[in-house]
Parts: C-alpha cells; structure tokens; sequence
C-alpha cells in the first residue's frame, strides 16, 4: 500500500473528497429544511402560525450550520487550492450568501424582542426573502461547478464578473429552492397540527409540482448540453442504480404525502437530496472544478490536495470531531422532537 493509500484501497485525496461531500450533504439535509421553512414564512397570514414555524426550527437551526462551517474549513483545510480558486471567480455569490447568512440569524434573533406589527413585518420579510435567497445561491454555486468556469492552468479566472448568473446556474439555482421548499413544509408539517398542518399538506403538494418541473428542465439541459456530466455513466453503466435510487425517492414523496405520512416522506425527501448530491459527486469525481478553457486546466483532487501528511493527520481529527457533532445533532433533535409548544421563552 503506497503513501497516498489508506483504507480499502482509496487514496486520501479520494477519503478527502467523500469526507467533504458527507459534510456538504449534512448540511444541505439538515439546514435545508430551515431554509424551505424560511421560505414558507410569509405565505403563513397569522402571528401565531408564524411563531410557530420559527419555533419549530429556533432550537436547531445555529446547530444545522456547523455543517457548513466545518464543510468549508475542511475543505480549507484538505484541498487549499480549490478553495482559493472557487472564492475568487465566484466571489460574488459567495459574499451574497454570506451577507443572507447574517440576515437570516438577526431575523430570528430581533423578530420578538419589540411588539410592533411594523418591526415584526420588517423581519418576518427579512427571514423569508434571506432563506429563499440561500436557497438560490447554493443551487447557482453548484450550478457553477456542475458547468464548469473559465480558470486558466493557474487557476486565475478569465470571466466577466456576472459569469455565476448562467442560464444552467440559474435553472439549478430554482430547482434546489423548489426542493428545500419541499423539505420545509415536510418538517413544518411534522412540528405543526390543527389549521397550520392542513397548511403544510396544501402547499408541501404544490412545491413537488414546481420541484418535478425544474428537476425535469435541470435533467434536460444537462444531457443536450454538458454531456461531461453523464460520462462516468456511459463508460460504467452499473452506476445507473444511483440516479435510479434518487429518481424512486422522489417519487415516493408525493405518495407518502397523500396519505399524510410527513415522518417518512421527510426521510424520503432527506434520502432526495443525499442521493441528488452522490449523482453529483459521480459526476464530478476526480475533478472539483472544471475549466471551461480547456480541461488540461481541471483542478482535480490530487491537484488540489494537501499534503499527505497533512490530509493523514486531519483525518483523524475528522475521526474524533464527526462523531462529537453526531451526537450533539442526535442528541437536540431528541430533545425537542415532537410538535411545537408555545410558553413565554418562545420565539
């Protein structure tokens, strides 16, 4: 077994490169549904389904976001120059979804210290136009990496500073906050009764329309025009079975829907989105970042990568610190299951 081999004759930038989508695709589960909820929050007329909906996500949402945090550091940390080279050419967007990360905490944190209509309107469209914004920019992040960007052999970027709003950018943008909408009113609908979750069952049926149909177009687009993506497919037929899986998970949430079995159409929906990023990551594997100017400029993983040393010490902090955040999501999520139940420490 050479250096650059660990476990199951995997090298690390390959143990690297699964420790980083396991991390993006927790976050994207769990912190995809505070955005869908985020996103129903004006559709909701009365001040009580209102703090309700905020309730239902205030014990988890701050805890939802390590995983974003410890995506990026770990992907700082394993493969530096893919980092540097994607903060550069998609600053923008980057700094959007930053800035919509603020204002999403401060909506949550200042909508109930005033009582005032016009102060609670003010952050209740702050929270709602916040998390349908990072809803978008996560979907034209990954759109951008999916289609791939002008960087040159030293990963400098050779667009104009608009290149992130594509038509493909945009359309995987709309499709995932057409999913994290689904995911939404499929929690909020487990956290609600009465009225509200008679609520959730309308509109969870109307966001799996308009997921169906964006889906349909992002698939569409990318076998006419980024035939790049289904190569891996081609040449090894057996992954079939993944797309396969997600398309079957899909579809089974509508089903579940109809005979209002929220618990298990959100673990079919969570199953959505995990088995929707593994395509991505067959997709992609071994590049992080494709060069739309000639793919002699692909930042591969090995490219990209640390150390051996380095990436081998890391590993084992990601061996103690991953469980640690298992445990502590485990462990919230048991502590406030069940339907929501106002008190005076609600939001």
């Amino acid at each position: 077994m050479s250096e650059r081999e660990l476990l199951l004759g995997l090298d690390l930038p390959t143990w690297w490169f699964l420790v980083i989508g396991a991390l993006f695709s927790g976050y994207a589960i769990l912190d995809g549904f505070d955005l869908g909820a985020g996103g129903w929050h004006l559709f909701l007329n009365k001040e009580e389904s209102r703090r309700i909906a905020l309730n239902a996500v205030g014990p988890v949402w701050d805890g939802n976001e390590v995983w974003l945090v410890i995506g990026g550091g770990a992907l700082f940390a394993a493969f530096p120059v893919m980092y540097a080279t994607l903060f550069s050419a998609l600053y923008i967007p980057i700094i959007l979804f930053l800035a919509m990360l603020i204002l999403r905490a401060i909506s949550i944190e200042f909508r109930s210290k005033e009582p005032m209509a016009w102060w609670r309107r003010l952050w209740d469209v702050t929270y709602c136009c916040s998390s349908l914004a990072l809803s978008f920019l996560l979907g034209v992040l990954l759109g951008n990496v999916l289609q791939g960007i002008p960087i040159d052999a030293r990963g400098e970027f050779h667009g104009s500073w608009l290149e992130f709003l594509n038509p493909y950018a945009l359309a995987v943008g709309l499709t995932t906050v057409a999913l994290f909408q689904v995911h939404g009113a499929l929690y909020l609908g487990l956290k609600t009764q009465g009225r509200l979750f008679a609520k959730m069952y309308l509109l969870v049926k109307r966001a799996i329309i308009l997921f169906i149909l964006a889906f349909a177009l992002v698939t569409l687009y990318t076998l006419l025009y980024l035939p790049h993506l289904t190569d891996r497919f081609r040449e090894e037929p057996a992954l079939f079975v993944l797309p396969v899986v997600a398309f079957l998970a899909i579809a089974n949430v509508p089903r579940l829907v109809s005979k209002k079995r929220f618990f298990w159409a959100f673990i079919f929906s969570a199953i959505t989105v995990s088995m929707l990023l593994i395509v991505v990551a067959t997709e992609l594997y071994p590049v992080l970042l494709r060069s739309t100017l000639d793919p002699a400029f692909d930042i591969t993983i090995h490219r990209a990568a640390s150390s051996d040393r380095s990436l081998r010490i890391m590993l084992w902090f990601v061996a103690i610190g991953v469980p640690l955040v298992l445990g502590y999501t485990f462990f919230v999520y048991r502590t406030f299951r069940g339907k929501v139940k106002m008190d005076e420490h609600s939001y």
